[in-house]
């Protein structure tokens, strides 16, 4: 008997129309754990380097994590997997909500997506009952029209959909998978509209077989308490409309300089939506015995209504915010703070902006990059009035204009919707000088400081993830000025190991961190999230939270036993550890044989203010010598074979990529 997993994958051929349910081999299971790690063997097997992004042999995989369907609380989080069309690379996204626990429900670990339909489709997955669906009434559609148009057609308001915008269906490369009220990104979206998806539709009752179940249960009940009264754990941030804390401290990447107090109460009430609208009515008059014709003005403005959850988890992170005109919006984790912190005089949005993003299927991260690149491109005489005809003069409405150009791609929008490192490219004429924020081809959002931090370096420049906060977390970013304080925090945390404890006592405010520190911490950062991104655990709970009051739900020490009593599988911390590396060196195996090097490890050239290339490079020394790679960034015959990636070895050793 499997537990924790289903143990079946259903594979989808767009092309033929096959359809199968597939059983999976447990010991991949027992070396990746599940989720994002086993998407990783597929990828590899099946996906060779030669074939392109929007090839019909790419894949997109649609992954639920291991604990997904259990009563862990929190592991909710489904993982996409694919070639991102940006930079040919291997790219990981996600999404929190419900996906990934109805898709467990409905009897699979993956949906495994290959070749192209050639109409827009969506499929319909019910137990066992799959089919490939026509899907042009909901051509244009946004995605949360979509899952609605969808669960009224099948008659079930509990079904739980993932689908695309108009973005996605033309292939836009900032396009995203809109679920519930979160999203995922990188290329994803991209690639299901290649494919010609416009939705996934999952309704699952099955059980889902638990090692211990009792035990497990237990052990649950006590740790979901735990998670409602951790203030540390959760968007802390989204709950409140107060962004001052993190446009105060850093600038992202488009800002030219930091703004001080930029964020303040007129800034706050500016997000608000007003809609002002005359109301005509009839009232009776005593005096006049006669009904008469009445005006009022009525205002309606946007308002935060509550919070929402995930499946299975107490912390309602995600904001539903009313709009005028009888709107709903979900305001995601960071969307709103990528524009505060661009610390921009005219960056002052609103929820309707955001709204449209969202209902384009864009990627919010994304767009703000966008909007700065076209506007310097305007002032310095690169895009004239021919290129952006009626753009608008205030800052809400070219948001606006240029998400419909870009879903569309009409126009300019056609260049920009290949992603500004290659719109600069197109467009010419100097654009190339005005690209910033771009690593590895992909749009980011970095937090600019004054200094090189080396832990971030490292992050920025070796990540495989394409975005910082897939890659940080575990680790505090700055220092705690009062050594009591500090102290204090270190004796609560509990998911550090001692090492880690040592080095954040020792750090100063203004000092490095020592260059093994560093190396040390980026590892460990990067090591937590694969873990999760492969149980399908929310981060907000693990790997992401650590840096805030050092006491995670879930960590390295604890983990091991949730996996044992809802799988089987018998792990410590060191087993575990192990894991992560395996999908680390996995990922960067996809990636070296598809080309990447140590020369494509370049944070965003005006990050920081101060930067120093000698020890740049020497953090890289020293982090690929830690990892067991060589000096290009290639993991080497004698790592890969330690971690039972012998075919990784002897496929690379094959391809001269390594030496035999």
């Amino acid at each position: 008997m499997r537990y924790g997993e289903t143990g079946y994958n259903l594979e989808i051929d767009l092309a033929t129309g096959n359809i199968e349910r597939v059983e999976t081999y447990p010991k991949s299971v027992e070396t990746l754990l599940g989720g994002q790690g086993t998407a990783l063997k597929i990828l590899w097997d099946r996906v060779p380097p030669d074939v392109e992004p929007f090839s019909p042999d790419n894949l997109l995989i649609f992954s639920a994590g291991l604990l997904h369907g259990t009563p862990v609380p929190g592991a909710n989080r489904t993982s996409v997997s694919t070639i991102n069309p940006q930079s040919n690379l291997y790219v990981h996204s996600g999404f929190g909500g419900f996906f990934g626990p109805e898709l467990k429900h409905a009897g699979y670990d993956q949906i495994i997506i290959r070749g192209k339909s050639p109409r827009l489709v969506y499929l319909w997955i019910h137990n066992d009952k799959v089919e490939i669906r026509d899907a042009s009434q909901l051509t244009g559609k946004s995605a949360r029209e979509v899952a609605v148009l969808i669960q009224q057609e099948l008659k079930d308001s509990k079904i739980q959909v993932a689908a695309i915008g108009l973005a996605g269906e033309n292939r836009v490369y900032q396009s995203t998978i809109e679920h519930s009220n979160s999203s995922a990104s990188q290329g994803a979206g991209t690639i299901m509209g290649d494919k010609g998806i416009k939705a996934i539709a999952v309704r699952g009752n099955k059980e889902i077989n638990i090692a211990r179940p009792a035990d497990l249960w237990e052990l649950c009940l006590r740790q979901y308490q735990r998670i409602y009264d951790n203030p540390y754990c959760g968007d802390v941030f989204l709950r409140e409309e107060d962004d001052s804390w993190h446009a105060n401290h850093f600038a992202c990447g488009d800002a030219q300089g930091r703004a001080r107090g930029y964020w303040n109460k007129e800034l706050q009430d500016e997000w608000t939506v007003r809609v002002e609208s005359v109301r005509t009515y009839l009232q009776w008059e005593n005096y006049s015995q006669v009904m008469e014709e009445m005006e009022e003005t009525v205002v309606e403005t946007s308002k935060m209504l509550r919070g929402t959850a995930c499946y299975n988890c107490p912390k309602e992170c995600h904001q539903a915010i009313s709009l005028p005109n009888s709107r709903k919006y979900f305001l995601k984790s960071y969307c709103k703070l990528a524009y505060a912190k661009a610390a921009y005089e005219d960056t002052k949005l609103n929820y309707d902006v955001l709204c449209a993003i969202q209902d384009y299927g864009l990627d919010e991260f994304a767009m703000h990059h966008v909007l700065s690149f076209v506007v310097e491109l305007c002032n310095a005489g690169i895009l004239t009035d021919a290129d952006l005809p009626e753009f608008p003069a205030e800052v809400e409405g070219r948001m606006i204009y240029l998400a419909e150009k870009i879903a569309q791609r009409e126009g300019v929008g056609d260049k920009l919707a290949k992603g500004i490192y290659e719109a600069a490219r197109q467009i010419g004429k100097g654009a190339e000088a005005h690209v910033r924020n771009i690593t590895k081809k992909i749009e980011q959002a970095p937090l600019r400081q004054e200094k090189v931090n080396y832990p971030y370096f490292l992050m920025y420049a070796t990540g495989d993830k394409t975005n910082i906060t897939q890659v940080e977390g575990s680790f505090p970013q700055q220092p705690i000025p009062d050594p009591e304080e500090r102290k204090k925090f270190v004796e609560c945390w509990e998911a550090a190991p001692e090492k880690f404890k040592k080095w954040f006592l020792e750090w100063e405010p203004g000092q490095q961190l020592p260059i093994e520190a560093a190396v040390n911490i980026a590892a460990w950062n990067e090591v937590m999230h694969y873990v999760d991104d492969a149980v399908g655990m929310c981060t907000w709970l693990s790997s992401f939270r650590g840096q805030y009051g050092g006491s995670p739900p879930y960590h390295l020490y604890n983990l091991p036993k949730y996996i044992h009593l809802a799988a089987g599988i018998e792990l410590d911390p060191e087993k575990l550890w192990e894991i992560g590396k395996r999908n680390r060196n996995l990922v960067r195996a996809i990636n070296v044989r598809r080309g990447m090097r140590r020369a494509d490890e370049q944070p965003p050239e005006a990050h920081w203010k101060e930067r120093d290339p000698e020890a740049e490079q020497q953090l890289l020394d020293a982090y690929y010598e830690f990892k067991g790679w060589t000096r290009d960034g290639i993991p080497t015959r004698e790592t890969l074979d330690s971690l039972g990636l012998d075919y990784v070895s002897e496929d690379l050793v094959k391809r001269e990529i390594l030496k035999g």
